[in-house]
């Protein structure tokens, strides 16, 4: 990984990952997976145990749920009947952290814009958003298959910050997967897991090579003061 020395002197924009970093939205995710699995009359899976792979999407989920039987079945249809179903009821359990509403006004105080890069579809990510008001305000959202390479490619954090203008070697990327902060260090950005996502319990967050390990959306200030 380049080595680069990171000024917090200037922070151009602040981007983050959605799905186990802004918003919880592994029930809702969750629901969906159970209501395909409940349409193959498989045993549905417990909530402790789909949210660490919320963050993992449909082919996760599915591979979660049907294990290796799923070979039997056509993944696309199987796919495709869960995004449906999500697509209908996709904020129906979804609710932002504690703490992020604060952390986006407080960057919209200091006049930092922010954004959204996620592997979620865009159109299911556009139809998300809406739901909650505190997003208003989002400079740039750039979603899974927006680009042709998704993350840990740094593509979409890089068209992102062209899109708003701003340097990428000034910005922060925040995210609770690997390769979240793969893409951010690729980007030679600042890098912070966000470490109440979406994460195994025992993945080594230490190994993934970020800046920071913060433990709560808030934590996030400390670094913009």
């Amino acid at each position: 990984m380049p080595t680069i020395n990171h000024s917090t002197d200037h922070i151009a924009a602040v981007l983050f990952d959605l799905d186990g970093t802004l918003l919880d939205t592994a029930d809702d995710l969750g629901a969906a997976l159970n209501h395909v699995l409940n349409s193959y009359k498989k045993p549905n899976v417990a909530a402790k145990d789909y949210r660490p792979i919320a963050s993992d999407g449909a082919l996760g989920l599915l591979n979660l749920g049907f294990g290796d039987d799923i070979a039997q079945y056509n993944y696309e249809s199987l796919r495709q009947q869960f995004l449906d179903y999500y697509e209908q009821n996709i904020a129906e359990h979804t609710c932002l952290y504690p703490g992020v509403a604060e952390l986006l006004q407080q960057l919209e105080a200091n006049h930092i814009p922010w954004g959204i890069i996620t592997n979620k579809p865009e159109g299911l990510t556009k139809t998300l958003i809406p739901y909650y008001p505190e997003f208003a305000n989002c400079a740039v959202m750039v979603g899974g298959d927006t680009l042709v390479k998704r993350k840990p490619d740094p593509e979409p954090i890089l068209y992102a910050c062209q899109q708003i203008n701003v340097n990428n070697q000034q910005c922060f990327y925040v995210g609770d997967a690997l390769r979240d902060i793969q893409a951010g260090n690729s980007a030679l950005m600042k890098t912070f897991v966000a470490n109440w996502g979406y994460i195994l319990a025992d993945e080594d967050c230490q190994t993934w090579q970020a800046d920071h390990i913060i433990e709560s959306p808030t934590d996030l200030l400390a670094f913009i003061k």
